[in-house]
């Protein structure tokens, strides 16, 4: 039985994986068709969309009597930033400094910290005490956005620290992140995702799987793997356990993810061109050689 899922996380997976790399601008009917394959109707789509451009994501632009959308400069920046940190294939090395955020909010803008909180979190940020957060890696770019896209430069201290005790560097990590809990969700993927890389590998070899069917499951995956962009904080290979299970999922994901990417292009492509006559794709995109992977895959 097919997977269903969310139609608004389904349509940033497909501007992440294909439509930024095709003008960043697709009709809505060749995203309805495209969301079709997944179990998406056009209502959902349309709703989803709509949602999507009233936060700011997407825009939308009319061509006689067709709407297309394209991501905002907000959505780009978004999906830079997550292309920078969930599809690598190591673990960066680490300056031994730590990262400190803390904010003094007023309680009229209350809201502010929660949002702000979901933020920290899908940037790898580790609660530490009350309104203080931590990171070992060098996230001072998204840092003043934040400042600036909440407008609080007046209740936010940044430093740049070494740690030194009483505890150590492990016990820190051991307070902000649970890596045992995130190890067993790589432990998951890889358990599931092995197992179906190699059927569907013998499938496409043999040719018996259909174009329609790898892009299904190209996207599933990224789908799929893109959601430990939210639990993974990408801490530094020198504050990992020993048995961490991040850069096997990595290189897994790296491996399925080529082999389905020449029948899923293709099958995109043929559905986008409809739409879309005059689309051109980035003369630096190569689906086989896909930018959101790190490049120690290609020196495999």
């Amino acid at each position: 039985m097919k997977k269903t899922f969310n139609t608004r996380s389904m349509i940033f997976t497909l501007y992440g994986d294909y439509i930024r790399y095709y003008g960043n601008v697709i009709w809505i009917g060749s995203l309805i068709r495209l969301l079709k394959e997944f179990g998406h109707n056009e209502q959902s789509v349309r709703a989803a969309i709509s949602r999507m451009s009233k936060q700011g994501w997407v825009e939308s632009e009319k061509h006689g009597n067709k709407s297309y959308y394209y991501l905002t400069e907000r959505g780009r920046l978004r999906m830079d930033e997550a292309a920078k940190r969930i599809y690598k294939l190591e673990s960066p090395s680490w300056d031994g400094n730590w990262r400190i955020l803390v904010y003094t909010i007023p309680e009229e803008k209350r809201h502010i910290r929660d949002e702000m909180r979901r933020e920290l979190v899908w940037s790898g940020f580790g609660l530490l005490s009350n309104s203080c957060w931590i990171t070992p890696n060098p996230l001072d770019d998204q840092i003043h956005r934040l400042i600036d896209k909440y407008d609080i430069e007046d209740y936010v201290n940044y430093f740049v620290a070494s740690h030194k005790g009483m505890k150590d560097h492990e016990d820190l990590v051991r307070k902000c992140w649970d890596l045992e809990e995130i190890n067993d969700l790589y432990s998951q993927f890889i358990q599931e995702y092995s197992q179906k890389y190699v059927i569907d590998k013998s499938k496409i070899e043999k040719g018996e799987m259909s174009d329609g069917a790898c892009f299904v499951e190209r996207t599933m995956l990224v789908h799929q793997y893109r959601k430990f962009l939210f639990v993974d904080p990408g801490l530094p290979q020198e504050l990992l356990p020993k048995n961490w299970l991040g850069d096997s999922a990595a290189a897994l994901f790296a491996d399925y993810y080529r082999t389905l990417a020449e029948p899923a292009t293709r099958f995109f492509e043929s559905v986008f061109e409809q739409g879309n006559p005059d689309w051109k794709k980035d003369n630096e995109y190569n689906y086989l050689d896909h930018p959101l992977i790190s490049p120690r895959v290609n020196q495999q």
